[in-house]
């Protein structure tokens, strides 16, 4: 009955078996609270799979989805015409971090104290300035003009540490609160992953909850959610949070007399301290653990100023906590910056803000040896930008507490995705995911793949680890395109091969979109729009880009998508593996390679009237025994190792 209320409403639909056994398998799930994993591939249509069975289950249904930007498609495109073809009027609601919403006290204080570098921010500002009187949502993505690594956004959004609460001037006007209130009010809520787990940390911490009451989650792109708990269940602290601090806590004073002489040097000293942190690891790896940085000669004294400068600005705001919310919030979020540093150095926190000489570096390793649980195994590393620094401390197994927040929950949990499975089987991505038992399905898309696919395996291609390696696979790669005339995304394992390919292209008959030459967003538009263009990209692009059509039909990916090596949390998550009896590479390095190459490889066919051919340059798929699981687990595309079969097909589109 829906599927023929679905075809009578939306122009083109048509009812899809798979859709609706994946359909059944939801309401299932929810009707007996249970888990379900789903992998349904590309063309399945599992978002409506998924939505039919939660607007007529009359449960309070949470949908999280990976990104801001599928969430906003969710919401704003597909909700309402499942909704409407359904014809059931519950409420709807979108809520997003607070970051992505104005923040009007913060507005305010940005007007008072411009800190702006170019006119074009000028210019940006008041934009948002006239944006914010018409607005009703406050929502940032609004304002389409403005880049979201804009600096203006920190000056007038707020985080969890800045923002005063229920002390706020502006609080009856608040957006954040508006939206959450619309939210709990919701019979279903469209979230993010961020938003999800972020709600999971607070109630882990006691501290309430932002998603109140569902009976129901439903989780899409559910492969991405055990690397962001890990962030999540962990503890950071950057460069910029420090910045804001001294510059807040400077611009809370003009309205507090005799403030500004106690807290002016003070905040100074902070943002002084922190740039010279950064500038004492320049010689550091962009990402190592705690003890590599320590043991770089200049990094210790810099991090001891930046302890004693959090400790003096905490000491300073003290007695002013009285006389203003945003130097009370100041107070706070120095007391617990330098509890974060602290506990990133493994010292006990004191409130002093020395470190000692003899720093435990012990703590700062990947593995305690005296806590043997590895839910309480945390690395704690770091990670470098051009102009600031991240420091992190992440668990190395979040199943525990995933596990925890389920079962509390007493609610039904879908994990749906794309690429769930590993050669078939659910037991890695459950195991990450601390589900021990639930209902699983398996729905692969729904494509011609003998008429409209080829995977090209090229012949007598050196070992990836060969220095001819590279040349080699643009030499196998070019009669591909040269056949298929462009129109081609080529992925690479590293940033090195990616700049060796775009200079060896640069004078190729096609149109070259290079990343990182400009916005993300803007390169998939201009790629789109030539109609025969190549794009190289990195890890960045297997996910999350869906070029229908004529203008995609070759997907090359030159090796495959290991980890990289100098990633300190995985290394130490295969550590803990190894040290658990496990075997690192078969159990964690194999299975994540495997998911990301499905990520990769799902690129290419995205309708029944796409079509093109798949290059995979790594010879280890066939010289390897591992290379047998990959392979098992893509689609079924037939394989070729002859470029006269890649060349035939082209000749017959």
């Amino acid at each position: 009955m829906e599927g023929a209320a679905l075809a009578q409403a939306l122009p083109g639909f048509r009812p899809r078996p798979a859709q609706q056994r994946l359909a059944v398998a939801v309401a299932d799930a929810f009707e007996q609270r249970e888990v379900l994993l789903a992998e349904a591939g590309t063309g399945t249509g599992k978002t409506f799979a998924y939505l039919v069975p939660a607007l007529l289950s009359g449960m309070k249904t949470i949908v999280s989805t990976g990104t801001r930007a599928l969430q906003d498609q969710l919401y704003l495109r597909d909700l309402p015409r499942v909704r409407e073809a359904l014809g059931v009027g519950l409420k709807t609601a979108l809520l997003k971090g607070r970051a992505n919403y104005l923040c009007r006290y913060r507005l305010e204080q940005a007007k008072g104290e411009p800190r702006f570098t170019t006119r074009e921010q000028a210019s940006q500002f008041q934009r948002i300035v006239a944006w914010s009187g018409r607005t009703r949502s406050g929502d940032m993505a609004e304002m389409e003009s403005l880049a979201e690594d804009s600096p203006l956004l920190p000056l007038v959004t707020s985080t969890a540490d800045n923002c005063l609460g229920t002390e706020c001037p502006f609080w009856s006007d608040c957006f954040v609160v508006q939206a959450r209130q619309r939210a709990q009010v919701a019979d279903l809520v469209v979230v993010n992953h961020h938003l999800l787990l972020a709600d999971l940390a607070l109630k882990q911490e006691g501290f309430g909850e932002i998603l109140p009451g569902a009976q129901a989650f439903i989780v899409d792109e559910a492969h991405q959610l055990p690397e962001l708990a890990a962030q999540f269940f962990g503890e950071g602290l950057g460069a910029r949070p420090l910045v804001e601090l001294a510059r807040d806590a400077v611009s809370e004073c003009k309205d507090v007399p005799g403030a500004l002489a106690a807290v002016q040097e003070p905040a100074r000293a902070l943002e002084a301290a922190t740039r010279a942190l950064r500038a004492a690891m320049d010689n550091l790896p962009l990402r190592g653990t705690a003890w590599r940085a320590l043991d770089e000669v200049d990094v210790e004294p810099a991090l001891r100023a930046v302890l004693q400068s959090l400790q003096d600005l905490q000491d300073v705001l003290a007695p002013l906590r009285q006389a203003a919310p945003g130097l009370d919030a100041c107070h706070v979020r120095a007391h617990d910056q330098l509890g974060r540093l602290q506990r990133w150095l493994g010292e006990k926190e004191t409130g002093s803000g020395s470190v000692p000489d003899d720093v435990c570096r012990a703590s700062a390793k990947t593995v305690s040896e005296s806590e043997p649980d590895p839910v309480s195994l945390s690395v704690h590393w770091y990670e470098l930008t051009p102009r600031g620094f991240r420091f992190q401390r992440t668990p190395l197994d979040v199943s525990a507490p995933l596990r925890a927040h389920r079962e509390q929950s007493n609610a039904a949990w879908v994990f749906t995705s794309a690429t769930l499975a590993v050669a078939g089987k659910f037991e890695h991505m459950a195991q990450r995911l601390g589900i021990t038992h639930a209902r699983e399905l398996i729905e692969p898309s729904p494509f011609d793949w003998d008429r409209q696919a080829l995977c090209y395996l090229p012949p007598h291609l050196p070992e990836p680890a060969n220095r001819a390696f590279g040349q080699a696979v643009l030499d196998a790669v070019r009669p591909v395109l040269e056949a298929s005339g462009g129109r081609a995304f080529l992925l690479f394992a590293s940033h090195r091969a990616l700049r060796e390919a775009a200079d060896a292209l640069r004078d190729a008959p096609w149109p070259l979109f290079v990343q990182g030459s400009e916005p993300r967003h803007v390169l998939l538009q201009r790629f789109r729009e030539s109609g025969n263009g190549v794009l190289l990209g990195t890890a960045s692009f297997r996910e999350g880009v869906d070029v229908a059509g004529d203008a995609l039909s070759v997907v090359v990916i030159d090796k495959l998508p290991f980890a990289a090596p100098d990633d300190p949390v995985f290394e130490a998550r295969l550590d803990a593996i190894r040290r658990a009896g496990g075997n690192p590479f078969r159990d964690e390095q194999v299975p994540q390679a495997v998911i990301a190459l499905k990520q990769g490889a799902g690129r290419l066919i995205r309708t029944e009237t796409d079509r093109g051919v798949l290059v995979l340059c790594d010879p280890r798929l066939l010289g390897k025994s591992y290379g047998k699981t990959f392979l098992d687990s893509l689609p079924p595309l037939p394989r070729v190792r002859d470029v006269k079969a890649v060349q035939a097909f082209f000749a017959d589109n």
